[in-house]
């Protein structure tokens, strides 16, 4: 999900420019990043839902709740672990075959594996082997989503306007609330209008089998644009081609390091105000499930409605200073976070609408915040490894680690962690800072 943004750079073609700016504008990118990224969102809070819901009583029935949440929660995480791997299948799949090829292969490989969990046994019926072959499923949705990069969202920051690049940043991260927004009103619909019994049995699979006509719908937005001549040769023109990994890391690596840590704290609000306090709600307050769940519906609102407000700020103040502030929020909101989600409905409505906010402010800004230190031939490549990056070390294991710290140590370890993550990315936002001013002297 990262964007790339860097200074325009006008299209070589002479007579054609005109044509092609008008076959390819912002806006249609923009509507292909929007379903795209919506899709991809869908499948995975999908999972996240069901490992808070489905997973303890259906896969590991053999230990307590919370030890069956935790272990939900790894196989969670383990497509944040293979995600990397992922997108260098993909790229090496785009070298020999086209961009249209490894889109159509990763979001068909994304949705088989979605809908492929819609069917497993549970633990009852098949032991262990419905463990691994979740895990199995779940490995495929991380390799889908690598593999899925298509360069849409670095060709809408290099064809915005130089004033309005936070404004076209933030239309790609838009999918992430939207996302939210179906999976979580499907998982309502199908918890609040069955018993129990056959919301276990049967009727969690539903939203699985959803999965695979959005991602239908998804691909072919999607291809609209990758395959056309226009977007071939925008992707020519600024040199949005995969580069080779033992070309990149030795030359310009320590880019994805400071961009992976510089969106770090967006990046762990990311679960901390999704996944997570869905889990905390279903192991104390069980009956009030239904009731959070619609409140977490209508903090997605809240940050889908301040992302456009991140990008007009940004526009105005500059991404990084932006994304700077951010992080102190975020860590005004780690020090009473505690106390909201611990307080009762209240406190815990309190605690998503504020926390959906400063998501919707914050995740609006973070992909490619420093992306533009890369070189031109390295960018494609270094936004997606630093996309992939950002999601393994602030999000792929937040939800495990806080719910774990919170049920042994109490919610007061939530402020520790949550802080953690602002450090590092003040930390990584002033290095990045540091050497911009050098790479300037050295000019």
């Amino acid at each position: 999900m990262a964007v790339a943004s860097s200074t325009f750079q006008a299209p070589k073609s002479g007579p054609l420019t005109s044509r092609t700016d008008e076959d390819l504008a912002p806006g249609d990118i923009a509507v292909g990043v929007i379903i795209g990224r919506a899709s991809e969102y869908f499948d995975f809070f999908v999972f996240g839902i069901a490992s808070v819901l489905i997973f303890p009583q259906v896969f590991f029935p053999f230990t307590d709740q919370l030890t069956g949440t935790l272990y939900a929660f790894l196989v969670f995480a383990l497509a944040f672990v293979v995600r990397p791997v992922g997108t260098l299948i993909g790229m090496e799949i785009q070298r020999k075959f086209g961009r249209s090829a490894k889109l159509t292969v990763a979001l068909f490989l994304l949705g088989c594996s979605t809908v492929a969990m819609g069917l497993l046994p549970g633990y009852a019926t098949a032991g262990s082997t419905a463990i691994v072959l979740l895990a199995l499923c779940r490995v495929g949705q991380g390799l889908a989503l690598g593999g899925s990069w298509d360069g849409l969202p670095s060709l809408l920051a290099l064809n915005a306007p130089p004033d309005r690049r936070g404004w076209y940043a933030m239309l790609g991260q838009l999918g992430a609330p939207l996302g939210f927004l179906v999976a979580s009103g499907v998982f309502l619909y199908v918890y609040t209008s069955l018993n129990t019994l056959d919301f276990l049995s049967w009727g969690w699979r539903f939203p699985f089998f959803t999965a695979f006509a959005i991602n239908v719908v998804a691909l072919f937005a999607r291809l609209r644009l990758v395959v056309t001549h226009e977007y071939e040769k925008r992707m020519e023109e600024h040199e949005l081609d995969p580069a080779h990994l033992h070309e990149l890391l030795p030359a310009q690596g320590h880019h994805i390091v400071i961009g992976a840590f510089a969106a770090l704290a967006s990046y762990a609000l990311f679960h901390l105000v999704t996944v997570f306090p869905l889990s905390w709600v279903a192991l104390s307050d069980p009956q009030g499930i239904d009731d959070f769940m619609r409140m977490e519906l209508l903090g997605a609102a809240f940050a889908a409605a301040a992302m456009p407000m991140s990008g007009l700020i940004a526009d105005k103040i500059g991404r990084r200073s932006f994304l700077g502030t951010l992080a102190i929020a975020i860590g005004v909101f780690a020090l009473f976070a505690p106390m909201m989600l611990g307080g009762g409905r209240p406190g815990q409505a309190a605690f998503l609408l504020i926390g959906f906010v400063l998501l919707g402010l914050s995740y609006g800004q973070s992909a490619g915040s420093v992306t533009s230190n890369f070189l031109p031939h390295f960018r494609y490549t270094g936004a997606a490894l630093t996309a992939d990056m950002c999601w393994l070390l602030g999000a792929a294991f937040a939800p495990v680690i806080a719910l774990y710290l919170s049920s042994r140590f109490g919610l007061g370890s939530l402020t520790v962690y949550l802080l953690s993550a602002v450090v590092c990315t003040l930390l990584a936002l002033r290095v990045n800072k540091k050497l911009r001013e050098a790479a300037v002297v050295e000019d």
